[in-house]
């Protein structure tokens, strides 16, 4: 069985991370996160990709390649434009030659719900087999409903709040028979003017199609599309790595739980690093650090004395000064924080953190979130972030600033100065 997945989304949520990266590119526990899901296609027993790409496909062509590295065969169809799930799956048409799995690539999923997935479809045998996860909030995505048996009775997108029959969800990754291309054809434009795959397979239920959902657990499936969800993401990464020690450790730090350290990483004297937690290779931790657990620290990444990092994913080649905080935040790459500066991550009133999330404020349920930075950005020292702001991709905070709202890319945010002479004093 061959596999497709659909890369090709731009990830305006995930913004401003995702000005300069797909999100499928974005680190998670030291790797992209779509090399997480080609890793778990592979352990499922999948070898032949397409991915369908579209937005900086050239970074997925240029990191995947042929996809050898991973022990694949990986080939790309570029995508002209973003116009829903069913147009992207339409690409694979020439591709596939029979039944097909066909996953979003935006999903952190486990090898395990792939594989529950397909051996579910090859015991029933049904006309086409979609995964479902159980959700808080249903009405965020595509709901469906089964008939006793487990087959699908309807899929319905984003139903309006109080209408909700079921909390089982599209989880984004299904088995389909190439029959699903004349279905693609014959879909109509949803109202967000684009073709969606559910509306396909819609049709092919109301042809006297049988849909089988296999429930996923909770622990299994993660989408990835709000910033805070990175960080669930890294945690969860992270909580099933081994630890490993290719750096050095200097004597006097000290390391416990699940460690690891990349190729000609330093760990200084003083520091205390509490896994699970990644350091990439060429990394300099301290002296006197303090890393605490579920911390992803990307290659050539320096972080100052007496610094501490908390729940945070740092990318490459970023530079933190001493004395710095920084707390469940995201920091892209080649930043530099200035000595001193700090990441706010509870509200005074203990309340969850809302953030700006194309234009409108979401609530990120989360009581500690600290910044969302994005590549190249310079902080003065003594630099302050209030939760939940996000600033843009090669912005200057200068020093000792407060930082309430979100910085668009390409600022300068500085306080402005008075000099007022003072008066001489009389002579005589």
């Amino acid at each position: 069985m061959k596999a497709v997945v659909l890369a090709a989304g731009e990830g305006i949520r995930l913004r401003p991370i995702t000005y300069t990266r797909p999100k499928h590119l974005i680190p998670i526990g030291g790797k992209p996160l779509l090399e997480h899901t080609l890793t778990s296609l592979r352990e499922a027993g999948l070898r032949e990709i397409l991915l369908i790409v579209h937005y900086k496909a050239e970074q997925i062509r240029g990191y995947f390649q042929d996809g050898s590295r991973l022990g694949l065969e990986i080939e790309y169809v570029h995508q002209p434009e973003i116009s829903g799930t069913a147009a992207a799956v339409q690409m694979a048409e020439e591709y596939v030659d029979g039944e097909f799995l066909m996953i979003y690539g935006d999903l952190l999923t486990s090898t395990e719900a792939i594989r529950r997935v397909i051996e579910s479809h090859r015991r029933v045998k049904p006309s086409a087999t979609m995964a479902l996860a159980p959700v808080e909030h249903p009405e965020r995505y595509g709901v469906v409903t089964l008939d006793r048996d487990g087959f699908v009775t309807g899929i319905i997108e984003k139903p309006a709040p109080g209408t909700v029959k079921s909390n089982l969800i599209n989880a984004g990754i299904f088995i389909l028979p190439e029959a699903i291309f004349d279905e693609i054809r014959r879909t109509p434009l949803s109202p967000r003017g684009e073709r969606e795959i559910t509306d396909s397979l819609t049709l092919l239920v109301r042809e006297g199609g049988r849909i089988l959902g296999v429930k996923l657990e909770s622990s299994d499936w993660l989408d990835l599309g709000r910033p805070w969800d990175l960080l669930e993401a890294n945690r969860r990464v992270l909580s099933r790595m081994e630890g490993e020690v290719r750096g050095s450790i200097e004597d006097g730090a000290y390391v416990k739980g699940p460690v690891y350290i990349g190729d000609g990483a330093t760990v200084r004297s003083g520091s205390y690093i509490e896994g699970p937690v990644y350091i990439g290779g060429g990394s300099d931790v301290g002296p006197n650090c303090r890393i605490h657990p579920y911390t992803s620290i990307g290659e050539g990444v320096r972080i100052g004395n007496a610094s501490e990092v908390e729940g945070s994913i740092i990318m490459d080649g970023t530079r933190i000064g001493a004395l710095s905080y920084i707390g469940y935040s995201i920091v892209g790459e080649g930043c530099t924080i200035g000595a001193g500066s700090i990441t706010a991550t509870i509200r005074f009133d203990s309340k969850t953190i809302r953030m700006r999330i194309k234009g409108q404020l979401v609530d990120s349920e989360r009581t500690e979130l600290g910044v969302v930075m994005g590549d190249n950005v310079k902080a003065g020292v003594g630099s302050i972030f209030m939760p939940g702001v996000r600033v843009g991709c090669n912005s200057w905070i200068g020093p000792n600033m407060v930082v309430y709202r979100d910085v668009p890319p390409n600022s300068f945010l500085t306080a402005e100065q008075s000099v007022t002479e003072r008066e001489r004093p009389q002579e005589g």
